[in-house]
């Protein structure tokens, strides 16, 4: 399934990266964001990707509403098959709780899709806030974007996962930045220094007894 050397463009930034980039982006800027995000699923649209987006803030429609009136083109072709606006909640707990590694297949999944039905490839972003709702297995979420990386080396899917550092805090956004190999910051896509690789990042978060 792998197809990491194909280049994307983010639609925000010049540069193009590899197909399965795993992204943070840790933002306070609304405007910012709304228009960042915004060109990122248009980019993924305009390159024929496989797009979803995993909304928390908004609900769907709202959201579908917010890209119109960014002046976000979409292909006139497209349907619901290219584009999914769906709540995040509902993604990454569908059954009421985070199982990680229901969430990792479902990833898996999207990108063997999205190869299946013709596409070039697959992009997602997802609002992270859901995670402050307490919801079981939320705890796990860290150890869930650990995994993300090793799966993305064979289903590269291209994904921004958006934490509002307003509402995450510090401790968090530091774990955020330690399973994230590229961030994004002030609209460009740079090496996350304070990254560490999976089984370090375990290692180092074993449980104590």
């Amino acid at each position: 399934m792998n197809n990491t050397e194909r280049k994307v463009s983010m639609g925000f930034t010049a540069e193009q990266f590899p197909a399965g980039t795993h992204m943070c982006y840790i933002y306070n800027d609304d405007k910012e964001r709304k228009e960042l995000i915004a060109r990122f699923l248009e980019s993924g649209l305009n390159g024929h990707e496989k797009v979803g987006y995993f909304v928390d803030v908004l609900s769907p429609n709202e959201m579908r509403a917010q890209f119109r009136d960014l002046g976000v083109h979409l292909p006139p072709e497209m349907d619901e098959r290219d584009f999914s606006i769906i709540s995040a909640q509902e993604v990454y707990c569908p059954n009421g709780m985070f199982v990680p590694e229901d969430m990792l297949q479902t990833l898996r999944l999207a990108y063997k899709r999205s190869c299946d039905e013709g596409f070039s490839g697959a992009r997602v972003s997802g609002e992270m806030s859901w995670a402050l709702r307490g919801m079981p297995g939320s705890e796990r979420l860290m150890e869930y974007e650990a995994e993300v990386n090793t799966v993305l080396q064979e289903y590269p899917v291209t994904a921004i996962c958006q934490y509002d550092a307003r509402r995450f805090d510090g401790a968090m956004i530091f774990d955020v930045l330690n399973v994230h190999p590229m961030m994004i910051i002030r609209g460009q896509v740079v090496r996350n220094p304070y990254y560490i690789e999976p089984e370090r990042f375990f290692a180092h978060h074993q449980p104590c007894c």
